[in-house]
């Protein structure tokens, strides 16, 4: 299984930017699908944007225009480029990806099997 670890989380003002990291390891990293999604208290997780192994890319309209998802295949690493911050983008970011090399899961939690602990966003007026 991978182990995936998140990184760039942190306190922004409302209009501004931050770029959270998600690497990979245990497992080869091409051929995967990864997607970022986001808890605030009190809410269900949901779907923010997910890059499939081909560099394709599909956002939640709540954030479509302003984040952005990349992967750079050579570093194993997935980024969620935040640009735009509003306060409710507050909450916790996950990096997930499928067990199942090729699958494309879209916004489907369900279908991502592994996780990685998070990382706090905090967006203030």
């Amino acid at each position: 299984q991978v182990m995936l670890i998140e990184s760039g989380g942190g306190l922004a003002q409302a209009g501004g930017s931050l770029r959270l990291s998600c690497a990979a390891a245990g497992r080869i990293f091409s051929g995967y699908s990864f997607g970022w999604f986001r808890q605030a208290p009190g809410m269900e997780r949901e779907f923010v944007a997910t890059i499939d192994y081909s560099g394709s890319t599909l956002y939640a309209d709540s954030v479509k225009g302003r984040f952005t998802i990349s992967r750079d295949n050579t570093k194993s690493t997935v980024y969620l480029q935040m640009n735009g911050l509003e306060p409710e983008d507050t909450a916790v970011y996950y990096c997930a990806s499928p067990h199942v090399k090729f699958l494309i899961p879209k916004g489907d939690a369900k279908q991502y099997l592994s996780w990685g602990q998070g990382t706090q966003v905090t967006v203030s007026l």
